[in-house]
């Protein structure tokens, strides 16, 4: 049985979800093995994959792969198979990792690889989780980051940027994934940062959205100030929008700050704008978006556009180019 093609059907029926962790995947030359989260409906073939990048934050385990629960569990009751990664950058790894290790705290270019490198190995993570063998649909795959989660899946994407080790460009574009969600990712560098970011995280300076072609959802909260990263303003985190080409579409949360009402987790504290029916929002149009962007005519997202408008308190709007 393949997952359903109609947005009322799926979304009126959410499944029973599995979710199995960790599962530890050997990843040579990495600091430690890398432990993922899958999460999937109990019944079903040909499941589309969805790779869930977390961001920072303070608390200690939301930037880990028991994080974002909101998410993926909407996400996998509705027909997708979502693997949750346990980056070098989680706070869970504070205690673990040697702080001079290469590549922290932020770890920007291993977060991106431990995407692909998942990808490589989606045979035998079929094999080691339970009633999942020769389920996925290794042809449809997306991406999703919130924060610094954004910033990975934006490289994953197609964005670039220079290394600031050796100056050279980046290109961690996976050909592999073919569509993508950011959500409150940062925006483009430059004179857009806060000093502080760019003196000690001089990877965001050369942010590039320029050749980030794989279609892509960004979502932003209008009250996103992010005032420790930026000096824009909640404009900076639509840039993904603004300045990559088409096709692109940008949800404009109102009244959402960092958290987008609490995508990272069930009442976190680090929460500045809980609203649960914000955190629906989200649910409901990244899950239609990527349906109709991994199944071409499924009329999901034209489904979900309509619904968001068409109260008399829309939750935010949408745009598309």
């Amino acid at each position: 049985m393949t997952a359903p093609t109609h947005t009322s059907d799926a979304l009126s029926s959410p499944a029973p979800v599995l979710s199995v962790s960790p599962v530890a995947l050997p990843a040579p030359g990495r600091a430690v093995d890398l432990e993922i989260r899958v999460s999937a409906p109990m019944t079903g073939s040909d499941l589309p994959v969805i790779l869930l990048s977390h961001g920072q934050g303070y608390s200690n385990h939301l930037s880990s792969l028991n994080g974002y629960a909101p998410l993926a569990n909407f996400w996998a009751a509705h027909g997708f198979a979502v693997i949750q990664p346990t980056h070098l950058s989680s706070s869970t790894l504070s205690k673990t990792l040697d702080p001079d290790t290469p590549g922290a705290p932020l770890f920007w270019r291993s977060r991106a690889e431990d995407m692909q490198h998942i990808l490589d190995r989606l045979d035998a993570i079929e094999a080691a989780v339970p009633h999942l063998d020769g389920r996925l649909d290794h042809s449809k795959v997306a991406v999703v980051g919130h924060s610094m989660g954004g910033h990975t899946a934006s490289l994953l994407l197609g964005a670039r940027l220079i290394d600031p080790d050796d100056g050279a460009e980046v290109n961690l574009t996976e050909p592999r994934i073919t569509a993508g969600v950011l959500l409150a990712a940062p925006g483009r560098g430059g004179d857009a940062l806060t000093e502080s970011v760019a003196e000690n995280w001089p990877f965001f300076s050369t942010t590039d959205f320029s050749q980030m072609a794989t279609p892509t959802l960004v979502v932003a909260g209008d009250k996103d100030d992010s005032a420790h990263l930026t000096v824009m303003g909640p404009d900076w985190h639509a840039d993904p929008y603004h300045l990559a080409p088409g096709p692109k579409s940008l949800l404009t949360l109102f009244g959402a700050e960092h958290g987008l009402g609490g995508v990272s987790g069930y009442d976190v504290a680090e929460t500045t704008d809980e609203n649960p029916g914000r955190v629906s929002a989200v649910q409901r149009l990244t899950w239609a978006y990527l349906r109709t962007q991994l199944y071409p005519g499924d009329s999901a997202w034209q489904g979900a556009c309509d619904a968001l408008t068409a109260g008399p308190d829309p939750a935010g709007q949408v745009e598309s180019k």
